[in-house]
């Protein structure tokens, strides 16, 4: 044990000494103290934390403002502005490995112009926005090639021009990190191409150029029997056009480094006072602690609960295209913001969560569907189907024939023996749904685990207003709807539209269907139970301390509880909302543009009585420390960079899915207000948010509901309305309720 005492001392001794050493040899440019707004009482301390970490500079309220410099226990460095805690405005951070990155932070973010200087000598110059370069800026890889130009989400989109080692060069659009739009390629040898791109390869019309002046101008694809063009020869040479594909084999945009773990992540190790003592800086005066909801307290630099991970499986689970950040720096959110508006909301209390759904065990009176409906997800997604192309033909949307499977008891040629009474099952579109799955990234063998495995389904206690039950698998992953024929018939009519819709918007905020079914029981009973399967919006290991149902109309849209009444999995409406949603500008734009898609693709599809649904998780919560059974409230599994599902750990940030934001609490002026005043009080949070209910057309029975009640009530406050004018009354009020939070 003294040996052991001997070595931690030697240990801090050293990190203090190399601390002293870096932070007089470095030094970067900083406001004044006039520009930060650092109040007179502030004191310069040097302080040692028990994880290892040392902080040398200005100090407030118990936390870091001002100048400073912090070193964590693994040589990791931050020298530079310190706002309220966090890495704000000009500083320097510095990995083990050699990497750094100097220029602009914000909240613990990197964020605005700087530098990133890898320790491979790769090094990008440009505008970053939470991590992700975003913007204008140049990127010059380990392997001597460059790109300079547009980038968004943490990839090349936009204008841009990428020059290879080797010497050939592009110039011209880029989307999601590839070559996709109007460019030209130039090759070494003199040759050019020049026309339309997608997915790093030509595709659609353009013209290749040799240097002797040779032509052959095609509409181009990656496929040699969908290729055809003319030929314009120098000479008589022959020349087959697919060798053009083949020469773009080299042609590989270069993946670069990968940043180990963003300063966002890093732990920080502020002392919250438990031992009732003050801190003196140099001056001596005494400094009272303050305590804070949001401090943490930890012995390492690693996250105080099992659910946050490093960025190195964040980057592993990146898309496969080379070259590809778009989810690199925004997991796990491990500073949470300093100070009151970072702790809960007074007139919110958060209740220990607890697990959605009761077991469908044996005895249930829905055990037999449920082991039905196994059975049938398992024949369906388990037998061999050739592969198919996204572009599916007509055929493949034709409901007509109606082809049933039977599944005696005893076994068929095609079906296996099981324990349930004798059904029927059906597949509605199979090839369209399957291919739906692979578009959403969904692996066949997973989906069938997930709704098939050994662990049974859980039923929600209670069925929705349109009677429907819901049931969840067991990791939350998927939701199972039972739905009416005229639903079905609703699904079936906008299948084509909706797979266009969702493959065109790889961001569409609107449901995600994996399959349509039917089971038939045969003998007396002779009913027919049709089921919808669906992602699972709250599909997190982030615990939703809040949810929100919002149309925008105001008659019948409260919930009748009390807040003590009010579980995580109360489903609250638009009179329950007291707050104003702030996203980042980097995510508002995209939030708004497509929020006018899914909402001009629901209205020509005349759909209306739809919803956002909203997650809210409040980082201020220390109940994230809770026991892995607890955890599992609903929402135990994770979101993955490939799609919104699960995986093990919470690594991605995407539209909708695990984002930051901030709140603002609002008050109502009277009862019916659907947006209150903002009070300028803040609150950090994380939400997950969908377009949910989709399925519900404007047909004879909601033209007599609107009918009914406009006699009675304001019409515009009544949720059965023309599609036409429920598109325009809940765009504007989600646009009034989510705001840019510049």
């Amino acid at each position: 044990m003294k040996a052991w005492e001997a070595t931690v001392r030697k240990s801090q001794a050293v990190a203090r000494k190399r601390a002293k050493s870096i932070f007089s040899s470095m030094s970067v440019a900083h406001a004044d103290d006039a520009e930060m707004n650092v109040p007179a009482d502030v004191a310069d301390i040097e302080k040692s934390f028990s994880s290892g970490d040392v902080y040398k500079g200005r100090w407030l309220n118990n936390c870091p403002h001002g100048q400073g410099s912090y070193m964590w226990s693994d040589g990791s460095l931050y020298i530079g502005e310190w706002v309220k805690g966090q890495m704000a405005g000009r500083g320097k951070f510095t990995w083990v490995g050699g990497a750094s990155y100097e220029g602009q932070f914000k909240d613990g973010f990197m964020d605005g112009e700087g530098i990133y200087s890898g320790s491979s000598n790769d090094i990008y110059i440009g505008r970053w926005v939470m991590n992700l370069k975003h913007g204008m800026g140049t990127r010059h890889y380990p392997n001597g090639d460059s790109y300079d130009g547009d980038w968004r989400h943490g990839v090349q989109d936009g204008e841009g021009r990428y020059a290879w080692h080797f010497g050939n060069q592009y110039t011209g659009e880029w989307k999601n990190g590839e070559m996709s739009g109007n460019g030209t390629m130039s090759w070494k040898n003199g040759n050019e191409y020049e026309g339309c791109w997608k997915a790093g390869l030509p595709n659609g019309n353009g013209t290749f150029r040799w240097e002797d002046g040779s032509s052959y101008e095609a509409v181009w694809s990656s496929n040699a029997d969908e290729q055809s063009g003319t030929y314009h020869p120098a000479d008589n040479t022959d020349w087959d056009p697919q060798d053009v594909m083949g020469e773009l084999g080299e042609c590989h945009v270069c993946q670069g480094e990968t940043i180990p773990i963003y300063p966002s992540q890093k732990m920080l190790c502020w002392p919250t006072g438990q031992d009732g003592k003050s801190i003196k800086g140099r001056d001596g005066k005494s400094r009272s602690r303050r305590k804070s909801i949001d401090v943490r307290f930890n012995s390492g630099s690693e996250a105080s609960w099992g659910s946050e991970t490093d960025a190195t499986s964040e980057i592993s689970n990146r898309n496969s295209v080379e070259g590809r950040e778009v989810n690199e720096g925004l997991g796990n959110l491990q500073i949470d913001d300093w100070g009151e508006s970072s702790g809960i909301p007074r007139n919110i209390k958060i209740k220990p969560p607890k697990r959605q759904g009761q077991t469908i065990s044996k005895g249930h009176k829905n055990y037999e569907l449920m082991l039905n409906l196994q059975l049938g997800i398992r024949h369906s997604v388990g037998r061999p189907a050739p592969a198919t192309s996204l572009d599916l033909k007509p055929t493949a949307f034709d409901t007509k024939e109606k082809i049933w499977t039977r599944f005696p008891p005893e076994g068929s040629k095609n079906t296996p023996p099981h324990q349930s009474c004798d059904f029927k099952w059906k597949d509605y579109c199979p090839v369209v749904f399957r291919t739906l799955r692979r578009l959403f990234k969904v692996d066949p063998a997973d989906y069938m685990l997930s709704i098939c495995g050994n662990d049974a389904l859980r039923e929600l206690s209670s069925p929705g207003k349109s009677g429907s039950f819901f049931y969840l698998t067991h990791d939350d992953k998927y939701m199972i709807k039972t739905i009416k024929k005229a639903e079905v018939k609703v699904l079936k009519r906008m299948l084509p539209a909706y797979y266009s819709h969702v493959r065109a918007c790889e961001n569409t905020l609107v449901t995600t269907f994996f399959g349509l079914h039917c089971v038939k029981l045969t003998g007396s009973a002779q009913r027919k139970v049709r089921f919808v399967i669906m992602g699972n919006l709250c599909c997190t290991e982030t615990p939703i301390h809040r949810r929100y149902d919002l149309k925008g109309s105001s008659l019948g849209r409260i919930t009748d509880k009390p807040e003590s009444e009010i579980e995580a999995t109360t489903t609250l409406k638009d009179l329950d909302l007291s707050f104003i949603f702030r996203i980042r500008n980097l995510w508002f734009q995209d939030f708004c543009r497509q929020v006018e898609k899914d909402c001009d693709f629901l209205e020509q599809e005349r759909i209306m009585d739809y919803s956002l649904l909203v997650g809210v998780h409040f980082r201020g919560n220390r109940s994230r420390e809770v026991t892995q059974e607890s955890d599992n409230v609903g929402t135990s599994p994770l979101s993955t960079p490939d799609g919104d599902h699960c995986s093990s750990g919470e690594t991605s940030i995407k539209l909708g899915v695990h984002m930051p934001a901030r709140i603002e609490q609002t008050v109502r002026s009277f009862e019916t207000q659907l947006i209150g005043e903002p009070t300028g009080e803040f609150y950090n949070v994380i939400l997950y948010f969908g377009i949910i209910d989709i399925l519900q057309d404007y047909d004879i029975s909601k033209k007599l509901e609107h009918a009914y009640k406009s006699f009675q009530y304001d019409p515009t406050s009544i949720s059965a309305v023309d599609p036409k004018q429920y598109s325009k009354r809940f765009r504007d009020f989600i646009l009034q309720v989510f705001v840019d939070d510049k």
